[in-house]
């Protein structure tokens, strides 16, 4: 725990917990320390009776210390939401080379991180994704400035990533307008993959999505759920009303399933529009690539702008194709 809590991002993001369990360690090491007896001319049994009593401090310190961890390890969500000091930091640095925005960077990452411990301890399920990989969607987005306020995610979950998106976009002064296609069958689904039950042990259906997206206020009551899969020919009509600013990639891990959104995206996203292709690069999910290499390969509106974590993220050109 120690590297994250004395990360400089890290720090700034939990300043009030830390500096309580700060206060509360050095407090028991002072009272330790000055129990303790003198290095010279201090008997064996009083060395062994003073290491016995620092053993007994320490021992509640680490029993105090575990209801704190329960707001960061991944109990009841699969993956620990507390990430090292290194990957924070490399984060922070991706993000700024792909928004171009140094200054904002490390602001928006503390900003998304307390806002994703929040959301999941309020929230019923989890975010789906490793912590740096979601921050890293929250923080990016808002900041490579998309041209309207229209977001489609494909694939959502529990709902609780578009609440949380919804947040960010509202911090940056934008008034967010949420579509979701997701079949909400129950648990969630990957083709060639045994997903089983969720860590959450929360069902995955409309009723959850609601309740998470009230935490984000009337954005979140307002968005358009659409029930059902992002490759049916209904689907897209229904939600291809308008031209979105930001299109949330993360249904169909297989690379037929990426590709035959990416080229949805094409027809839907907004002129500078930003595509975001999430697991990219994942080892897991070797489609994604797959299929972003070869739709890159074609006559393509999108321009790669980099990856942050596990997501890539693209801005598509001024040239809109008429829907198919």
């Amino acid at each position: 725990m120690s590297p994250f809590l004395t990360s400089k991002a890290a720090r700034r993001a939990l300043r009030p917990v830390a500096d309580i369990i700060d206060q509360r360690i050095e407090r028991h090491v002072r009272r330790a320390v000055g129990n303790a007896p003198a290095a010279t001319g201090s008997t064996s049994a009083a060395g062994s009776s003073s290491d016995a009593a620092l053993r007994e401090e320490l021992k509640k310190l680490r029993d105090r210390q575990r209801p704190l961890e329960l707001f960061f390890d991944g109990t009841g969500r699969g993956a620990s939401r507390l990430p090292s000091a290194t990957h924070l930091n490399r984060a922070i640095t991706e993000l700024a080379r792909v928004t171009g925005d140094k200054d904002g960077a490390e602001r928006s990452v503390a900003q998304a991180f307390r806002l994703l411990i929040a959301m999941e301890a309020l929230g019923v399920g989890r975010i789906a994704g490793g912590t740096m990989n979601i921050v890293g969607k929250l923080s990016a987005v808002p900041l490579l400035d998309p041209p309207n306020d229209d977001m489609l995610e494909i694939g959502t979950l529990y709902g609780m990533f578009g609440a949380s998106l919804i947040r960010m976009m509202e911090r940056a002064g934008r008034e967010p307008r949420l579509t979701i296609v997701d079949p909400l069958a129950g648990t969630q689904l990957q083709p060639g993959a045994s997903m089983g039950d969720d860590a959450s042990g929360t069902p995955v259906n409309g009723a959850a999505v609601r309740v998470n997206l009230a935490l984000a206020g009337a954005a979140g009551a307002a968005t358009r759920i659409q029930q059902g899969f992002s490759e049916d020919p209904q689907v897209r009509v229904l939600v291809s009303d308008r031209t979105y600013g930001v299109i949330i990639v993360d249904g169909d891990h297989s690379a037929a399933g990426v590709a035959a959104d990416l080229e949805w995206a094409e027809q839907i996203v907004a002129p500078g529009g930003i595509v975001v292709l999430d697991d990219f690069g994942h080892p897991k999910w070797p489609g994604i690539k797959e299929a972003f290499e070869k739709h890159m390969a074609t006559d393509t509106r999108f321009t790669f702008l980099g990856q942050v974590a596990h997501s890539g993220y693209l801005r598509a050109s001024g040239v809109l194709d008429p829907p198919a």
